[in-house]
Protein backbone atom coordinates (compact mmCIF):
# COMPACT_ATOMS: atom_id res chain seq x y z
CA UNK A 1 0.00 0.00 0.00
CA UNK A 2 1.52 3.67 -0.72
CA UNK A 3 -0.20 6.78 0.36
CA UNK A 4 0.55 9.81 -1.06
CA UNK A 5 -0.54 13.00 0.31
CA UNK A 6 -0.34 16.43 -0.81
CA UNK A 7 -1.72 19.85 -0.51
CA UNK A 8 -0.37 21.09 2.18
CA UNK A 9 1.14 24.77 2.46
CA UNK A 10 1.12 28.26 4.35
CA UNK A 11 -2.32 30.21 4.67
CA UNK A 12 -3.90 32.94 6.57
CA UNK A 13 -6.41 32.50 9.30
CA UNK A 14 -9.91 31.89 8.51
CA UNK A 15 -8.73 30.24 4.81
CA UNK A 16 -9.38 26.85 3.08
CA UNK A 17 -6.96 24.30 1.70
CA UNK A 18 -7.73 20.50 0.56
CA UNK A 19 -5.60 17.88 1.49
CA UNK A 20 -5.87 14.68 -0.63
CA UNK A 21 -4.63 11.47 -0.61
CA UNK A 22 -3.99 9.01 -3.24
CA UNK A 23 -4.10 5.35 -2.41
CA UNK A 24 -2.50 2.56 -4.28
CA UNK A 25 -1.25 -1.14 -4.27
CA UNK A 26 -4.57 -2.51 -3.21
CA UNK A 27 -8.45 -2.55 -3.11
CA UNK A 28 -10.02 -0.59 -0.87
CA UNK A 29 -13.17 -1.15 -0.09
CA UNK A 30 -12.79 -2.56 2.95
CA UNK A 31 -10.78 -0.21 4.64
CA UNK A 32 -10.78 2.81 6.99
CA UNK A 33 -8.73 5.79 5.70
CA UNK A 34 -8.15 9.08 8.31
CA UNK A 35 -6.66 12.05 8.77
CA UNK A 36 -3.78 13.05 11.44
CA UNK A 37 -1.94 15.64 12.67
CA UNK A 38 1.06 16.55 14.66
CA UNK A 39 2.05 20.11 15.75
CA UNK A 40 5.06 20.49 17.38
CA UNK A 41 5.45 19.50 20.64
CA UNK A 42 2.53 17.18 20.30
CA UNK A 43 1.31 14.27 19.83
CA UNK A 44 -0.05 12.44 16.83
CA UNK A 45 -3.71 13.04 17.06
CA UNK A 46 -6.78 12.48 15.11
CA UNK A 47 -8.30 14.98 12.75
CA UNK A 48 -10.92 12.73 10.44
CA UNK A 49 -12.10 9.08 9.85
CA UNK A 50 -14.48 7.57 6.48
CA UNK A 51 -15.05 4.14 5.63
CA UNK A 52 -14.06 3.90 2.02
CA UNK A 53 -17.87 3.01 1.11
CA UNK A 54 -18.19 6.13 2.70
CA UNK A 55 -21.00 5.25 5.42
CA UNK A 56 -18.99 6.35 8.42
CA UNK A 57 -17.28 9.64 9.16
CA UNK A 58 -16.15 10.69 12.72
CA UNK A 59 -14.32 14.09 13.27
CA UNK A 60 -12.16 15.50 15.90
CA UNK A 61 -14.44 17.87 18.47
CA UNK A 62 -11.38 21.18 17.27
CA UNK A 63 -12.86 20.66 13.68
CA UNK A 64 -16.44 19.49 13.36
CA UNK A 65 -18.04 21.99 11.14
CA UNK A 66 -14.82 23.15 9.28
CA UNK A 67 -13.04 20.20 7.73
CA UNK A 68 -14.65 17.59 5.72
CA UNK A 69 -13.71 14.16 4.77
CA UNK A 70 -14.68 12.72 1.51
CA UNK A 71 -13.57 9.89 -0.82
CA UNK A 72 -13.24 9.40 -4.91
CA UNK A 73 -13.43 5.96 -5.89
CA UNK A 74 -12.61 6.22 -9.23
CA UNK A 75 -9.29 8.38 -8.18
CA UNK A 76 -8.47 6.03 -5.53
CA UNK A 77 -7.97 9.20 -3.51
CA UNK A 78 -9.02 10.61 -0.36
CA UNK A 79 -9.85 14.50 0.53
CA UNK A 80 -9.50 16.48 3.42
CA UNK A 81 -11.18 20.22 3.11
CA UNK A 82 -10.45 22.42 5.13
CA UNK A 83 -12.12 26.01 5.65
CA UNK A 84 -11.95 28.46 8.74
CA UNK A 85 -8.74 27.62 9.42
CA UNK A 86 -7.04 28.96 12.50
CA UNK A 87 -3.79 28.89 13.76
CA UNK A 88 -3.39 26.08 15.96
CA UNK A 89 -4.41 23.89 12.98
CA UNK A 90 -0.67 24.36 11.96
CA UNK A 91 0.60 20.80 12.10
CA UNK A 92 1.96 17.88 9.91
CA UNK A 93 -0.75 16.24 8.50
CA UNK A 94 -1.30 12.63 7.36
CA UNK A 95 -3.26 10.29 5.70
CA UNK A 96 -3.12 6.46 6.97
CA UNK A 97 -4.75 3.77 6.03
CA UNK A 98 -6.55 0.57 8.37
CA UNK A 99 -7.75 -2.55 6.34
CA UNK A 100 -9.61 -3.97 9.07
CA UNK A 101 -12.55 -2.69 10.91
CA UNK A 102 -13.03 0.99 11.79
CA UNK A 103 -10.70 2.86 14.46
CA UNK A 104 -9.81 6.75 15.21
CA UNK A 105 -6.74 5.59 16.81
CA UNK A 106 -3.88 6.34 15.12
CA UNK A 107 -1.90 2.89 16.57
CA UNK A 108 -4.72 1.06 14.95
CA UNK A 109 -3.68 2.20 11.29
CA UNK A 110 -1.39 -0.20 9.82
CA UNK A 111 -0.01 2.46 6.61
CA UNK A 112 1.09 5.93 6.37
CA UNK A 113 1.55 8.08 4.12
CA UNK A 114 4.34 10.85 4.11
CA UNK A 115 2.75 13.72 5.46
CA UNK A 116 2.60 17.22 4.22
CA UNK A 117 3.04 20.67 6.12
CA UNK A 118 0.01 23.06 6.91
CA UNK A 119 0.66 26.80 8.53
CA UNK A 120 -2.13 29.04 9.22
CA UNK A 121 -0.65 32.05 9.78
CA UNK A 122 -2.21 34.88 12.24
Amino acid sequence: VQLQASGGGLVQAGGSLRLSCAASGRTFSSYTMGWFRRAPGKERDVVAVIRWSGSSTNYADSVKGRFTISIDNAKNTVYLQMNSLKPEDSAVYYCAAKSNGYSLLPRLFDYWGQGTLVTVSS
